[in-house]
């Protein structure tokens, strides 16, 4: 597949990084000639300098015979223009743009062939703000990945000491809960992959990845880790289009704060919030949190466009007695650098990355969630074909021969969500969750599913 990406920033150099180990044909354009360098030299792959959006520059990038421009300059209006020119000059066939302005996503129907020919829209902080939603909603966990509409769930968490099942095997989960069907995925240990069995032993600080129908996902935890009281009292950092979205969802069901350090930009949230209530001020003040009983918070969220003060204002919060801290970071390395000391570093580009590549990946596949900076994949596929053109429907999950590194986790069939055990039978449009934790082995899982369904 030859890919044009626009735009060689976090995002894009990012998508860049993981295409090229999918064996893509990738070109990167951007007006930043040392960052072109920067990439041309780590990643092996053909960059040209020029503006996006003019037709002489992606002519030049390889655009006459492209099957896909992914647009994730830091302009909306670049982006949307180079999918129009892409479409009107080139015939792209796939167009994808990264749109962060609510007001073009909730303008009318403007992405259509007709006006703006845009294939699919990007936002990462509507991303961001469901993921964080989620992780809310699940005291305890890191992780939470929804399929097939919502019907079932992906959760990652830590296994800690005293946690029921740590220092036991797999097998005992079922003994645990035998009217509560679920399957652990994978664990992963000190960085490395487990494919689990059933006489896997769980330890503690162990990543579990484990997937169930999302009316049981609080019982499983329960499980795997002691039962934490539900979130209550959130305080936001940042009033921005992260921060108002977060506020706005969740202001009816828990007490949200939402801290803003503009006091126009405090005004305007006071205004479009009906119950949170709008601090102005700087998130990284002692005597605000203090004052404002952040010792008594469950949820400290730092969404600001300011790593360094989402950093800070997260650690001085969890020094100060809030249960959880999580940050939005868009630089990678500053992950390495906090370690445990921040509960979960949230990664734009990450949640960006798995919206892109549901879109990229072969045959039918309807969503890809990325794990673990993008060296572990949560796919949902839907199974077409028969018994005679399909190498999966109509055989037991024991029989297929998945390959290593990937497992099934669940499958999806109309409304009924069928828990992966060897004995299930794969039919015609069920949705299959799979886990790929060795992304080395992606043609192996595109041979399986080359035709009617296949991944790339």
């Amino acid at each position: 597949m030859k890919i044009i990406i626009l735009g060689g920033g976090e995002v894009g150099g990012n998508l860049a990084h993981n295409l090229t180990k999918e064996a893509s044909d990738i070109t990167v354009v951007d007006l930043d000639s040392d960052r072109l360098r920067v990439l041309q030299d780590r990643y092996d792959i053909r960059t040209v300098r020029g503006m996006a959006s003019h037709p002489d520059v992606l002519r030049s990038a390889g655009a006459d015979d492209a099957d896909m421009l992914i647009a994730v300059t830091n302009s909306d209006e670049v982006n949307m223009v180079a999918c129009q020119v892409a479409y009107t000059v080139f015939h792209t066939p796939t167009k994808i743009a990264r749109v962060r302005s609510s007001a073009y996503i909730s303008g009318g129907s403007i992405f259509r062939d007709d006006a703006m020919p845009v294939d699919v829209t990007v936002n990462p902080e509507a991303i961001i703000r469901d993921d964080i939603k989620h992780l809310i909603e699940n005291p305890g966990a890191l992780q939470v990945m929804d399929f097939a509409h919502g019907q079932v769930q992906m959760v990652c968490i830590k296994a800690y000491y005293g946690g029921p099942l740590v220092d036991h095997e797999l097998r005992n989960l079922r003994k645990h809960m035998p009217m509560i069907d679920t399957r652990v995925a994978a664990i992963f240990r000190n960085n490395r992959a487990i494919i689990p069995k059933g006489d896997t032993i769980i330890e503690a600080d162990d990543e579990v990845f484990f997937i169930a129908a999302k009316k049981d996902i609080h019982a499983v935890m329960s499980e795997l880790r002691r039962a934490e009281p539900p979130n209550k009292r959130i305080v936001i950092a940042g009033g921005g289009q992260i921060g108002q979205g977060l506020a706005a969802s969740v202001e009816r069901r828990y007490g949200v704060r939402i801290i803003e350090q503009s006091r126009q930009k405090g005004y305007e949230l006071s205004e479009k919030l009906d119950r949170a209530i709008v601090l102005i001020g700087d998130a990284s003040d002692r005597d605000l949190l203090v004052e404002e009983n952040i010792a008594e918070t469950d949820v400290f969220c730092a969404v600001t466009n300011d790593d360094e003060a989402n950093i800070m204002s997260s650690l001085l919060a969890k020094s100060l007695g809030a249960k959880k801290v999580i940050a939005l970071v868009n630089n990678p390395a500053y992950v390495d650098l906090i370690g445990s000391d921040i509960d979960i570093a949230i990664s734009p580009q990450q949640a960006t990355l798995g919206t892109i590549l549901t879109h990229i990946r072969r045959g039918d596949v309807v969503k890809v969630h990325s794990l673990r900076r993008g060296a572990a994949e949560a796919i949902e596929a839907v199974a077409h074909g028969d018994e005679s053109t399909s190498k999966v429907i109509g055989r037991p999950l024991g029989e297929i021969n998945i390959p290593k590194g990937a497992s099934i986790g669940a499958l999806v069939r109309d409304e009924e969500v069928l828990i992966a055990h060897d004995d299930v039978v794969v039919k015609p449009q069920d949705h299959l969750i799979l886990l790929l934790v060795d992304k080395t082995k992606i043609s192996e899982l595109e041979h399986l599913f080359q035709a009617p369904l296949s991944f790339n």
